[in-house]
């Protein structure tokens, strides 16, 4: 039985994570999600369960929360591993570079960015998920992006908000599932109410998009040749490997699990490899002669640690590296510290007392929809996971909208807005590690341009406060 926690005791651990986390960032800058940033979590978890010891928590239900927390990304993790193997064997297959190379010919810079967000929307929504959009597509147009001259955080920023906005209206995601259900409403009813908010948030998005793209208009054209040379001199370049990208899409757009997906993805990158990259692998194994036992080397060092392949061109080299699987560790790490401090969190009681207080506050329509966005936010922050952000968010105030007279996917729309986009913009959150890690660009570097992910909750509290689509409940 968890004991009552008041509200500032509750905040204690906050608060104390904020303020080392703040002055480790001012001490460390880029580099602060290296790893020390991990262990300031776990000095906040620590902290937290101090917390739980003063109010008699034991440390057995705090250990086992942390377990559950823990075993709640266990998917998550692995999907991190297959990413670094996948773009470790489409590196080499040529797959990554024959998306930058055509790309470069198709996308003119001053196109470029809000093609991103079309491009990536486009997947998201097919395929239900804004992570698989950013493993395949996503980081491809990264390396357009920094071929062309556009700051790589500039086409994070883009990427993603495509990636979310396709994610938030897809039937097949899975908070797209979990925010109504979490509710009590319909899934489509949700999904017709979400476009009310998302449609002007991903049009201001764009336009943004189409303003920044003017300023690139007249870069990326001189050096395109240049990059189309250097990268024709070591891989073979063929309309063909894209079968291997198509077909993930398609499984994945098929409901195939994702882990089974990614994996074939690795299986037939490496295949792609060997039939169409022949003097690349030679090259890379360091023999004369290619042989079967330096393929699989070069292959499995690929899938597992980190390959260089060198060009004519410094930016392209620069470009063409993959951690492999081993370059997954510390988004891994941070994950693990993150999930522990949530754990911790949630097994003394401070995420519901939190939540309670946000609730207790909502005398109108309007806090009631502040009170659900900060809530989603605080969640995100310390719990480090977009699915709490629904689930207590949503546990807590389905019995609020229902005794304001509210239709249940108010509230469920609300969750999406601010639970399911924002998390994408913490770094310890699992979203935001991941996103980072996958896409090589800094949550600090993509923040301001993931324009749909902020903007999101101001355009929900926006149409709570002039009550424009607040649905009532049919009686």
């Amino acid at each position: 039985m968890k004991s009552s926690l008041s509200l500032k005791t509750a905040l204690i651990p906050l608060i104390v994570l904020i303020g080392l986390l703040a002055f480790n960032v001012i001490v460390y800058g880029d580099d602060a999600l290296s790893g020390s940033n991990q262990f300031i979590l776990l000095i906040g978890g620590a902290v937290a369960a101090m917390v739980g010891f003063a109010n008699k928590i034991s440390y057995r239900t705090m250990l086992d929360k942390v377990a559950d927390n823990l075993k709640s990304v266990a998917g998550a993790i692995l999907i991190l591993l297959f990413v670094g193997a996948l773009a470790g064997t489409w590196l080499i297959s040529g797959v990554i570079p024959a998306m930058i190379y055509y790309g470069l010919q198709i996308l003119h810079p001053s196109i470029f960015l809000p093609a991103c967000v079309i491009i990536c929307a486009l997947i998201s929504l097919a395929t239900g998920s804004s992570w698989t959009t950013s493993a395949t597509v996503g980081i491809a147009l990264i390396g357009i992006g920094k071929a062309l001259g556009i700051p790589a955080g500039m086409v994070a920023g883009a990427v993603l908000s495509g990636a979310y906005f396709g994610d938030k209206l897809s039937p097949l995601s899975d908070t797209t599932n979990l925010a109504p259900a979490m509710a009590g409403a319909n899934l489509f009813t949700h999904i017709r109410y979400m476009t009310h908010t998302t449609v002007p948030s991903i049009l201001v998005t764009l336009i943004v998009f189409i303003i920044l793209g003017i300023e690139f208009s007249g870069d990326g054209n001189a050096n395109s040749q240049e990059f189309l040379a250097a990268m024709n001199e070591v891989f073979t370049i063929n309309l063909l490997l894209f079968i291997v990208p198509i077909i993930v899409i398609v499984m994945i757009v098929r409901k195939t699990p994702p882990l089974v997906a990614l994996f074939l993805g690795i299986i037939l990158g490496a295949i792609a490899a060997f039939i169409f990259q022949h003097e690349l692998l030679l090259s890379l194994s360091g023999e004369s002669t290619l042989s079967l036992y330096g393929t699989y080397q070069v292959i499995i060092d690929a899938i597992t640690v980190s390959t260089e392949i060198e060009t004519t061109s410094a930016a392209l080299t620069d470009l063409f590296k993959s951690g492999g699987m081993e370059g997954m560790l510390g988004t891994i790490w941070l994950i693990i510290c993150a999930m522990t401090f949530g754990g911790v969190m949630d097994a003394i009681g401070a995420l519901s007392t939190i939540s309670e207080a946000l609730l207790s506050i909502a005398q109108s329509t309007f806090q009631l929809f502040a009170s659900t966005v900060a809530s989603c936010l605080t969640i995100n922050i310390t719990a480090s996971d977009q699915y709490l952000s629904i689930v207590v968010p949503g546990k807590m105030f389905e019995k609020a909208y229902k005794n304001r007279g509210l239709a249940p996917e108010n509230l469920s729309r609300t969750l999406e807005d601010s639970g399911t986009v924002t998390s994408v913009l913490i770094p310890w959150n699992t979203c935001g590690a991941y996103q980072s890690g996958v896409l090589g660009v800094d949550v600090s570097q993509y923040f301001f341009y993931a324009i749909f992910n902020w903007l999101s909750p101001f355009v929900t509290l926006l149409f709570a406060a002039f009550q424009i689509k607040i649905k009532q409940r049919s009686s």
